[in-house]
């Protein structure tokens, strides 16, 4: 079993490649090592897998990477991006908030069945170190601030219960989606179960997501 990991280590934040040679060598790496942590999970994957999987040497690893944790953060980086910014920039803030919150989940679980077999691995590291854990926390206070001002645009809009703190709102309301979506894309999945009945787990989370801020009820809520 790996050793006990030093609480108060750090992972190294290098500066990106200033070459374009030297950014597709760093994207190659990040892209294999995605392939091998999700095909091996993290404690099995070796570095050396990852250099095999990309095509070059140990030495070119270290250039851009020191270990194995440096670039399961860039990997886990490259997915958080994708998580927090899924498409959501075709929806106009303006429109029917039901509607809005409707498309932002759909958005979401997108991206999360895409990303779920990393999701799968994020939990597992967190479990074994602190560094992983902190960044997890920090993965789910970006979804928890985003959420809170879009809360608290609605509730100055006149559209959502203005008695509700926007911040604890947003930390229950987005704490359900993501587990809502763990369950439904890497629990159910390891189970056979995940491609059961997924519009009605995103009508589900929209009408509670609705009903907690107390919106006008629209068809996007889930029509009765």
């Amino acid at each position: 079993m790996p050793a006990a990991p030093d609480s108060d280590r750090e992972l190294p934040n290098r500066d990106l490649p200033t070459t374009p040679r030297g950014l597709r060598t760093r994207s190659s790496l990040v892209s294999a090592a995605r392939r091998v942590f999700e095909d091996s999970g993290y404690l099995d994957s070796r570095l050396i897998d990852i250099t095999r999987a990309a095509r070059c040497s140990a030495g070119t690893f270290y250039t851009y990477f020191t270990s194995k944790e440096e670039i399961l953060a860039a990997v886990l980086d490259q997915a958080r991006d994708d998580m927090l910014h899924p498409g959501t920039e075709r929806v106009d803030p303006h429109d029917d908030p039901v509607a809005v919150i409707a498309a932002s989940n759909r958005a979401y679980f997108e991206a999360y069945r895409r990303n779920a077999k990393l999701m799968a691995l994020l939990e597992q590291v967190s479990n074994i170190d602190p560094e992983f854990r902190r960044l997890r926390r920090e993965r789910a206070d970006a979804f928890v601030r985003r959420n809170a001002r879009s809360i608290e645009n609605l509730q100055k809009r006149g559209l959502a219960d203005a008695e509700l703190d926007p911040l604890l709102a947003s930390r229950a309301l987005s704490s359900m989606i993501s587990r809502l979506a763990f369950n439904h894309f890497v629990v159910d999945a390891a189970q056979g179960h995940a491609s059961a009945d997924y519009e009605g787990l995103l009508a589900t989370a929209t009408r509670l997501w609705v009903n907690a801020l107390q919106l006008p009820r629209t068809d996007a809520a889930g029509a009765e």
